[in-house]
């Protein structure tokens, strides 16, 4: 007959593992969503830059509508105005 003998090492090494691993993947999940929202940014700056080129070269309702959407301006001038800027 075999006795054995569990001690407080062994549970404290599994509960040290756990949370070891439980900090890992909640570090990871920051890192992945702040790396989504950063890219979503560049995104939506070279939306602008393309729809501002576009806007350049031709002069369309649709295209203002995008600038208007993305850049959150309504009137036509400042959609220009906001486009030179860009532009620089």
């Amino acid at each position: 007959m075999k006795f054995e003998l569990k001690t407080e090492n062994e549970n404290f090494s599994k509960s040290l593992s756990h949370i070891f691993r439980n900090v890992s993947v909640l570090a990871l999940i920051i890192i992945l969503c702040d790396v989504s929202l950063k890219l979503g940014n560049i995104l939506k700056i070279y939306q602008i830059d393309y729809n501002c080129t576009l806007l350049s070269v031709e002069k369309s309702k649709s295209n203002f509508k995008k600038v208007s959407k993305l850049s959150n301006l309504n009137s036509k001038q400042k959609i220009w105005d906001f486009c030179r800027e860009v532009g620089k």
